[in-house]
């Protein structure tokens, strides 16, 4: 990770640790669950070579970062504010966002909340999801895929650690991370077990090393998962504090890549809601959507350049 460099700045109350390399307008990269900085290595490097200021934090809750203890203090107000607090650091008026997984989810809330501080938005896996002001989120994915979906499982504190605890941090990461299975992640009752992923390889794929998991793994083994897992704790509260945006449009331009065996694109009606027109509806500068052929979801990981390649094609037209 030659020449990428390491600092700790304070923002919303919080020490935030994050990685960054080169000079010129800021690309803002935002991780998912459970990652970390890291998985932006590849895009780090090939974006500051191409002109840019390219920045990962560890979000809250993960890695070098600060892990509040309150589960409240992990709603999408507590990390927005931390990322906008960032920008300001950075001394950027806006930035060149790209996301993926929860970094997506909180990359749309954002755009919802400070629109003026993104000049583009490289979304990866997680579509805009709207608010429906009829079902509080988690419990219209209980009613789709019932308790032992993964989001259900993960809501109550302690249960999932525990569970992740008897199977070890390195079997959860490999199980997560090499996940090829498409379709609604269904949990076995009352263990982790196979968790995301009953076909977990021995080896693992070309395109995630022995010292890549154990990066993950070193960090994790420190922190727990406690903080990532906060985030889906607090999907119901946040459906309640973002009532006054329902039915708000997105209006930053954004482009949308996906891997056609990732889990999410392939369950809650994600299909139809990306090609069928209410993703466009909701997203007006949606400019392009780019399902990945024989892809999973960790995209930026498994195909590293052409996802360099598209940030960098979509962020110089903007």
């Amino acid at each position: 990770m030659e020449g990428i460099e390491h600092r700790t700045v304070e923002v919303n109350g919080i020490k935030m640790h994050i990685a960054e390399k080169g000079q010129g307008p800021v690309v803002l990269f935002l991780h998912g669950f459970p990652e970390l900085w890291y998985s932006w290595r590849h895009q780090i490097l090939t974006l500051s070579s191409r002109g840019y200021h390219a920045v990962a934090p560890d979000l809250r809750g993960y890695g070098d970062t600060d892990s509040p203890i309150s589960i409240t203090t992990y709603t999408c107000f507590h990390i927005v504010g931390g990322i906008v607090a960032l920008i300001d650091h950075l001394g950027a008026k806006q930035v060149f966002l790209v996301a993926h997984d929860w970094g997506s989810i909180i990359g749309w809330y954002l755009c919802m909340l400070r629109p003026e501080r993104v000049k583009a938005y490289v979304c990866l896996s997680v579509p805009f999801l709207p608010r429906n002001p009829e079902i509080r989120t988690v419990d219209g994915m209980r009613h789709a895929y019932g308790d032992d979906y993964y989001i259900c499982r993960f809501r109550e504190p302690g249960e999932m650690e525990a569970q992740m605890a008897e199977v070890g941090t390195e079997y959860v990461l490999k199980n997560i991370l090499t996940t090829r299975k498409p379709g609604p992640p269904i949990f076995p009752k009352g263990e982790y077990g196979t968790g995301f992923n009953p076909d977990t390889p021995n080896t693992l794929p070309s395109w995630l090393t022995q010292e890549d998991l154990a990066y993950f793994v070193s960090k994790f083994e420190k922190t727990g998962f406690t903080g990532g897992l906060n985030y889906y704790r607090n999907l119901n509260l946040n459906w309640e504090l973002t009532a006054p945006w329902s039915g708000g449009k997105i209006n930053v331009p954004v482009k949308f890549i996906t891997g056609e065996l990732d889990m999410v694109y392939t369950s809650l009606n994600m299909k139809e809601y990306i090609h069928d027109g209410g993703f466009k509806e909701d997203v007006p500068n949606l400019e392009e959507v780019i399902v990945q052929k024989g892809v999973a979801h960790f995209n930026n990981q498994e195909t590293p350049d052409e996802i360099s390649n598209h940030i960098y094609d979509f962020i110089k037209k903007h």
